[in-house]
């Protein structure tokens, strides 16, 4: 019988031969042989070499994500802003000023949550994500998410519910629900970047987020 790692080896270059291996399910030890991502830690390290769309070449800073690695709750925006590129940080500008204060108002502490993006790198003027570029960060995401394994999904914006809800529909209709998805619950609401130029908004995401805080409730009831 071949030993572990010479069936590991074996295993990667069938698929690589199959064009179905994706590297970012392994990072490279110092003597080279790959192992399975098991951390945020390890994903976090091995999307600092990434460079698999012109982002990369453009960012100050990687924006991985920030929070609690076992977090109950998920929240994910759409692409980092400037001050968020700067600092490497999401949600760090009046977006993430107005986002405090929006789990503020539900008792929810930003250091118990987990907050990312669809994108790791800022496109050049915020402009939108391309499918491109959506299509190659997003198994990072999905990776995070089948890492942290958060009982509820906030997706922030348009963008990120179209994508985690797999809809074109706009986002006034997909808000006000809750919505199943891999284990998780998952609710829309509008970005804070949104309600910052349209004020009108705030009325539907308190509505969203007391709908966040009773999913919350009654888990720990259940417990």
């Amino acid at each position: 019988m071949s030993p572990p790692n010479t069936l590991l080896e074996e295993a990667r270059r069938y698929f690589e031969q199959q064009s179905l291996f994706e590297d970012r399910w392994f990072v490279k030890l110092p003597e080279g042989k790959p192992q399975p991502i098991r951390t945020l830690d390890q994903l976090y390290h091995h999307m600092l070499e990434c460079h698999k769309c012109p982002l990369a070449d453009t960012r100050t800073n990687l924006v991985f994500g920030v929070g609690n690695h076992h977090a109950e709750v998920v929240f994910i925006g759409e692409a980092p802003g400037r001050q968020e590129d700067l600092q490497g940080e999401p949600f760090v500008g009046r977006a993430g000023q107005l986002l405090n204060k929006i789990l503020e108002s539900i008792e929810v502490p930003r250091d118990s949550i987990y907050i990312t993006n669809i994108l790791k790198c800022r496109p050049p003027e915020n402009r939108d994500p391309t499918a491109q570029e959506t299509a190659l960060c997003i198994p990072y995401l999905e990776q995070q998410l089948r890492l942290i394994r958060p009982k509820v999904v906030v997706a922030l914006g348009r963008i990120a519910a179209q994508y985690l809800l797999n809809s074109a529909a706009p986002i006034n209709r997909l808000r006000g629900k809750v919505y199943n998805r891999v284990g998780s619950k998952l609710i829309v609401t509008y970005h804070p970047a949104a309600i910052l130029r349209t004020p009108g908004l705030k009325r539907d995401t308190v509505q969203d987020m007391k709908m966040l805080r009773k999913i919350l409730d009654e888990k720990e009831t259940a417990t």
